[in-house]
C-alpha cells in the first residue's frame, strides 16, 4: 500500500477538533453562513471563523458568492468515511476480546454502517432475540451459522414460517455444531418437503467466523472471539437500514461463494 504518512497525518490533525467535525456534519445536511453555524453550535462567530479558515485552507469546505459554506468533494468523502473509524473507535473495548475473522476488506471499509446498534449480552438474551427475529419475519430468514443453538420454540416458528411461504436460506460451515436431535426433528417436521419446494435452501462453506441472522426488517451479527470461536453470549442487533443492508450484502456475498450443502460434514 502506497501511503503518504505525512500528508495523512496532517489531514488527521485537521480533523482532530470536535467543532470542526461538527461543522462538517452540519454542512453535510445544508449550506450555512458563519453566523448560522455559530447559532447551531452555540459558539462565538470568531471561533467558527477561525476553524472555517483552517478548513478552507485544507479544502474541506468552500464558500459561495452569498457567503454560505458547503463541503468540498473531499470534505463529503471524509464524512462518509468517518463513521467506520468512529465505529471501531467506540468498539475498541469490545474488540479486545473479539476479532473480525475472515471479513473481506470491502466490508471492513463499510463498518460505519454498523454504528447504530444495540448490544445484546447473555446467551439467554441472545436466544430470545433470535426467536423474535424468526417470529417477526414475513418474507425471509437468512442466516450464517457456526453453531445451531435452536430451541424447540424456534424450530416450531421455522416450521410455521415455511408453511406460510417465508423463504429460509442457511449457510453452514464444515464444522458447524448441530444438536443431537436435529435429524429426528428434521424428519418429524418433514423439512425435506420444503427443500424440494425451494422454500428451504442450504449451502456450506469451509469456515464461518462471522455469524449473522436477519429477516427483511432487522438483523444481528456475532463477531468471533480472538481464538476464532463463536461467542453466542454477545451480539450486535439493529433495525437500522444501513446496518441491515450491510448484513444482507454480507450474507449474499457469502451465499454466492459457498458450495453445496453436505449433511455428513456437520459436527454432531
Amino acid at each position: 500500500m502506497n501511503l503518504d504518512a505525512q500528508k495523512t497525518a496532517e489531514d488527521f490533525l485537521e480533523l482532530a477538533s470536535e467543532q470542526r467535525l461538527s461543522i462538517m456534519f452540519l454542512l453535510l445536511e445544508k449550506k450555512l453562513t458563519i453566523s448560522q453555524l455559530a447559532k447551531e453550535l452555540d459558539a462565538s462567530a470568531p471561533e467558527i471563523h477561525r476553524n472555517i479558515t483552517r478548513m478552507l485552507k485544507n479544502k474541506l469546505v468552500e464558500k459561495d458568492n452569498d457567503s454560505h459554506f458547503t463541503l468540498t468533494v473531499f470534505g463529503k468523502v471524509v464524512c462518509d468515511l468517518l463513521p467506520s473509524f468512529s465505529f471501531i473507535s467506540q468498539a475498541r473495548n469490545f474488540f479486545e476480546g473479539h476479532d473480525l475473522g475472515n471479513l473481506e476488506i470491502k466490508f471492513i471499509q463499510r463498518l460505519g454502517a454498523l454504528q447504530e446498534h444495540k448490544k445484546i449480552k447473555g446467551f439467554v438474551k441472545v436466544l430470545e432475540k433470535w426467536t423474535e427475529i424468526h417470529n417477526n419475519s414475513e418474507k425471509y430468514i437468512f442466516n450464517i451459522l457456526s453453531e445451531v443453538p435452536y430451541s424447540k420454540e424456534i424450530i416450531d416458528i421455522v416450521e410455521k414460517k415455511l408453511k406460510a411461504g417465508v423463504k429460509i436460506n442457511s449457510i453452514f460451515s464444515e464444522s458447524t455444531i448441530v444438536p443431537d436431535e436435529r435429524k429426528e426433528t428434521f424428519l418429524k417436521k418433514n423439512f425435506q418437503k420444503f427443500i424440494i419446494e425451494d422454500k428451504l435452501e442450504r449451502k456450506m462453506t469451509d469456515k464461518i467466523s462471522l455469524v449473522t441472522l436477519l429477516n427483511e426488517k432487522e438483523a444481528c451479527i456475532i463477531f468471533p472471539t480472538k481464538n476464532g470461536g463463536s461467542d453466542l453470549s454477545e451480539m450486535l442487533y439493529s433495525k437500522d437500514p444501513q446496518f441491515h443492508e450491510w448484513c444482507l450484502d454480507y450474507f449474499n456475498h457469502t451465499w454466492s461463494n459457498s458450495g453445496s450443502f453436505q449433511e455428513h460434514k456437520l459436527v454432531k
